[in-house]
């Protein structure tokens, strides 16, 4: 199976703001969102599946404006892990080409104590 896990989004009135392209906040829930959707997807193949993701860094990087009608490629993938760190990498494509570039840093948390689990590095093998 392929870490990567891809969907499409149109964009609607409600992600457009004051200046009529999609708002750059809306990206970072779309980012919240797919990766929420990936885990969901995977969870059952892990150790942990009742567990959970918490956010600890996001970085992004706007490329080009996206209006109203159009329709995004969203593609998410995690990359190698750094210690307790996991990163995840979200890229947002319009017409094949580029338009936000994602980053982020997640820590997994059990859920029933609330602390970190430290995960193997080569746990991403098992997916």
């Amino acid at each position: 199976m392929s870490l990567i896990y891809e969907k499409q989004i149109q964009v609607t009135e409600e992600h457009i703001d004051a200046n009529h392209h999609v708002n750059n906040v809306q990206y970072v829930k779309w980012v919240e969102e797919i990766a929420a959707e990936h885990w969901d997807f995977v969870k059952h193949k892990t150790q942990n599946p009742d567990d959970i993701w918490m956010l600890l860094d996001h970085h992004i990087q706007y490329k080009k404006q996206v209006y109203l009608g159009e329709i995004l490629t969203v593609k998410t993938y995690p990359k190698t892990p750094e210690g307790i760190r996991q990163p995840r990498k979200v890229e947002f494509y319009c017409n094949d080409k580029l338009v936000v570039d994602s980053l982020t840093l997640w820590v997994f948390i059990d859920k029933k104590t609330e602390r970190i689990i430290r995960l193997e590095s080569d746990w991403l093998d098992a997916l």
